[in-house]
């Protein structure tokens, strides 16, 4: 039983008890979250596919932790300008254990 998920702009395929890093949710360790953005669903009897998304469905998940992604460089040059700028970024991200499905 998997769940394509959508959070964050991003989409997920989730299992059960499964650990999944998304973007920031709000929320203290061990809350527990509840998506209810479901694109599409396997529940061993057959798939369902939403339009946008399918109705009645959701996943539970807990909030394991906090953390930032690896760092992303971002630089910027301008030819022949004499003109460089280097900055880099860290996304912060929520991990998430998925508790349940319900179709």
């Amino acid at each position: 039983m998997y769940a394509v998920i959508r959070t964050g702009g991003k989409q997920y395929r989730v299992a059960a008890n499964e650990v999944v890093s998304v973007d920031s949710l709000a929320g203290e360790v061990g809350a527990s979250v509840e998506l209810t953005d479901i694109l599409a669903i396997d529940a061993g009897g057959g798939l369902k596919i939403g339009a946008p998304t399918v109705a009645g469905a959701k996943v539970t998940a807990s909030i394991v932790g906090h953390k930032r992604n690896d760092t992303v460089l971002v630089f910027k040059k301008r030819r022949r300008k004499n003109s460089r700028r280097k900055n880099g970024h860290r996304q912060e991200m929520t991990q998430l254990r998925i508790d349940s499905i319900v179709a």
